[in-house]
């Protein structure tokens, strides 16, 4: 049986400027199971990247609870959350997010370095893993000489380097065109089984939602099956 992961427990966020309120999210109940992968849909301004945030600790939720691994993030510091990012989770967006100083090697090895691990262990795993995405060829190329799909390859496998129980994905095929897109996804999901990673990705492609475990609705601010 598969054990939850990441959960969300009555999750609402809202702002307020002045006297005006806007509810994003109400009362958000989500249970993740370890290599699930579920896809959360919804129109432009639903709130889906707000809530991505929200599970990730990169924003504060306005009232209710978020657990990585059985522990409460809303109630961490940002130094103890940033811990548990490094060590538990995995994050993809529509833009790489790639540093442009450093060459695809680096990029990938910058969440372990951060952990202070071993550098021949962290070179070690950060070229197996971009060997996995077909990029053996490509280490020393540095963003700005790279496709766009190579870069989001490069983000999965940074993504993927710190063995996360989850990955938080916002559109990660959103800036590609359709073959590439479909490409990158097929890999990730492939990736994504070998490693055992739960993921949790907010697309507005119709045809990769499907591809997915569970497809969740984000709608007036309450999530629903479907």
């Amino acid at each position: 049986m598969n054990k939850i992961v990441l959960q969300c427990v009555s999750v609402s966020k809202t702002y307020s400027d002045g006297d005006s309120r806007v509810d994003v999210l109400r009362d958000i109940n989500l249970d993740v199971k370890s290599s699930e992968l579920i896809a959360i849909v919804g129109t432009s301004g639903s709130g889906k990247s707000t809530l991505l945030h929200l599970l990730g600790g990169l924003d504060h939720v306005t009232s209710g609870d978020v657990f990585v691994s059985g522990q409460n993030i809303s109630a961490m510091s940002e130094v103890d959350k940033s811990w548990m990012r490094n060590y538990h989770l995995g994050f993809v967006y529509q833009f790489h997010h790639l540093l442009p100083e450093f060459t695809a090697l680096e990029n990938v090895s910058l969440p372990l370095l951060i952990r202070g691990e071993p550098s021949e262990k962290i070179i070690q795993k950060a070229e197996d893993l971009l060997e996995s995405v077909g990029l053996s060829n490509r280490m020393t190329h540095k963003p700005g000489e790279l496709s766009g799909g190579e870069r989001q390859r490069v983000a999965i496998a940074r993504a993927l380097v710190t063995d996360p129980m989850c990955i938080l994905a916002d559109e990660p095929t959103g800036n590609l065109d359709p073959h590439n897109a479909e490409k990158v996804f097929e890999l990730f999901v492939e990736l994504q089984k070998k490693c055992q990673t739960a993921v949790i990705m907010v697309t507005h492609n119709a045809a990769i939602a499907q591809q997915a475990e569970r497809v969740l609705t984000l709608e007036n601010g309450v999530l629903v099956e479907g």
